[in-house]
């Protein structure tokens, strides 16, 4: 499940689609399930509308194949955590 700031769960698209596709086909492992050549229909348009879903909520304007989204989005997490403190550092508090 992915979260943004400001989505909910089933907001812009609905990031829950290819959970509900997946749903439809119990006994199938992910492994049948993401054959190239057995990709159930529904389950391709769900992660197509992910994929909208994800580009609209950070502003992704590239190209649509996997690989460049994913550069992105790691870029973007890579900016973001690298605001936060340091793990092991603990701040001391300043005597007044």
């Amino acid at each position: 499940m992915c979260f943004s700031p400001g989505l909910t769960q089933s907001g812009q698209g609905g990031f829950d689609f290819p959970q509900q596709a997946r749903a439809r086909y119990p006994n199938a492992t992910l492994a049948d399930l993401y054959d190239p050549l057995t990709l159930p229909a529904e389950l391709r348009r769900a992660h197509q509308a992910n994929d909208r879903a994800v580009d609209a909520a950070y502003s992704y304007k590239g190209d649509r194949a996997d690989a460049p989204r994913v550069a992105f989005l790691f870029s973007l997490y890579q900016r973001l955590t690298s605001l936060l403190p340091a793990p092991g550092k603990k701040r001391h508090a300043h005597p007044d």
